[in-house]
């Protein structure tokens, strides 16, 4: 027997029990899953192939620890990212969706802050090694301001606008 949600959730129009909530909730995760787990391996593989490039060493020893640096945040967060499936399989059946959507979303948290470092940490070896130090501390700084900025502040405002909107 599945219960309903005994406190309805302010400007949700949902008329769903828990478990229909932690579905799809689960579902939205393994969308986020997807988004972020491509675009992560795709710049884990581009780190990890730089190694075997002829140019690698020209890098100096602050370029080889961003870089090292890099990988291994890059791996960590697509370990962090591949946890929330690996949770549901272990997990699967015993009635324990909530607790998996709870970790799968501080997974997901986890991953963006990771990918966020990854990001950064890229551009900012990239133009240094291409451009110079101070070139590539700027693009670096740049590329986290943008990030901050899309992942803090333009939340923040949609929630801003939610709040002015007019309730029916």
């Amino acid at each position: 027997m599945t219960e309903r949600m005994s406190t309805p959730v302010p400007g949700n129009d949902r008329d769903e029990t828990t478990t229909q909530r932690s579905d799809r909730n689960w579902e939205e995760i393994l969308q986020e899953l997807r988004v972020t787990q491509t675009g992560t391996q795709i710049i884990t593989g581009f780190l990890l192939t730089l190694a075997f490039q002829p140019r690698f060493t020209n890098l100096d020893g602050f370029q080889v620890g961003v870089y090292l640096v890099l990988v291994a945040v890059a791996a960590l967060t697509t370990a962090i990212a591949l946890a929330p499936v690996s949770l549901h399989r272990t997990l699967f059946r015993q009635k324990a969706k909530e607790q998996i959507v709870r970790i799968g979303n501080r997974a997901i948290e986890c991953v963006l802050v990771g990918v966020a470092l990854i990001l950064t940490g890229t551009v900012l070896l990239i133009f240094d090694f291409v451009v110079g130090r101070a070139a590539g501390l700027i693009a670096g700084l740049l590329s986290l301001a943008v990030m901050l900025t899309l992942a803090l502040a333009l939340p923040a405002s949609a929630r801003a606008a939610m709040r002015r909107r007019p309730t029916r």
